[in-house]
């Protein structure tokens, strides 16, 4: 009998790489890859049509869209994550002397709202800076992947014709979140940006997740090995992984392969998958999509996930 396939989008990256060139296998099934170039492309369709069987997935977006009635279950397999102090940009001749001096400004947000790094960099900027987020006006680049949301009404679209990077560097926004321009007058908001973020995850774990994989509900019900399955293969892929980052085996190691070492050297493992070595870090993420109204109740961390999976680390 022949195995069967399951339409999956991933991003080659480090820890992906042994399931994407076939080191890894699955033992009852077969990933069948499908190249997005552009992945938050990838996220939209999932959202909008479930066009994957797997698909890698945006955490915010995530939540957002299953508040929304999406029928998809994550798997904690947590692919991408970072620091996002130096997420913000802003002006240098706006009078942004400290990130306090955000409130009653426009602060840009690259693509939409439901982001999650600028939910991770609005997060920062009320816990650390005392920031209050309802005082600054949002302007967005673009729209929502989960189109039934609606923002807050201090969350406005940029006028058309409008570039965010001009906008920013004209002083037209005092700052903005997730977008990179080069130019004189634009500089981070938050200086020495790495060490803030690694002095974040030592003093009170804040390491944040961006990226898990989704399942179509309906692929998890005819399948019902499949999430432990698909867990442990990327569980074995990121091992062997990590294993050669420790050994300084990769060849053109990049940035992120550089923080992922200098990570390991505080916690052992950069990328732990599983719920529970990750339970703090999934509810600071709920309590921020709460508090900046992405999501309209709380959700208990463990329905996030399918269930045959809640026990599993790796």
């Amino acid at each position: 009998m022949a195995r069967p396939g399951f339409k999956t989008v991933t991003r080659t990256q480090g820890n992906n790489l042994a399931i994407k060139d076939g080191t890894v296998k699955p033992a009852d099934f077969d990933f069948v890859f499908e190249e997005v170039p552009v992945l938050v492309q990838a996220f939209r369709r999932m959202v909008r049509t479930l066009e994957f069987d797997i698909c890698e997935m945006a955490l915010t977006t995530y939540i957002c869209a299953r508040e929304h009635g999406v029928k998809f279950t994550a798997l904690p397999i947590f692919l991408v994550r970072g620091f996002h102090h130096g997420a913000i940009l802003c002006n240098t001749k706006a009078g942004i002397a400290a990130p306090k001096d955000l409130e009653g400004r426009r602060v840009g947000v690259n693509r939409g709202y439901t982001v999650t790094t600028g939910v991770w960099a609005r997060g920062i900027l009320q816990d650390e800076y005392g920031v209050d987020l309802s005082k600054i006006t949002w302007v967005l680049s673009g729209d929502e992947h989960v189109a039934e949301y609606r923002p807050p009404a201090n969350v406005v679209p940029m006028e058309k014709g409008k570039d965010m990077t001009a906008m920013l560097a004209s002083g037209e926004l005092a700052a903005a979140v997730g977008v990179e321009v080069d130019h004189p007058d634009v500089r981070p908001l938050i200086p020495e940006a790495s060490e803030a973020g690694m002095a974040a995850m030592r003093s009170r774990g804040l390491y944040p997740i961006n990226h898990l994989i989704a399942v179509r509900d309906d692929v998890l019900a005819a399948n019902p090995d499949l999430a432990v399955e698909v867990f442990q293969a990327f569980a074995e892929s990121k091992r062997l992984y990590l294993e050669r980052l420790k050994d300084s085996a990769i060849d053109a190691p990049t940035e992120i392969d550089a923080l992922h070492r200098r990570i390991m050297a505080v916690t052992g493992d950069p990328l732990p998958y599983g719920v529970e070595p990750n339970r703090r870090v999934l509810e600071q993420l709920i309590d921020h999509a709460l508090a900046q109204k992405i999501v309209t109740k709380r959700v208990p961390v463990d329905s996030l996930f399918a269930e045959s999976t809640l026990g599993l680390t790796g």
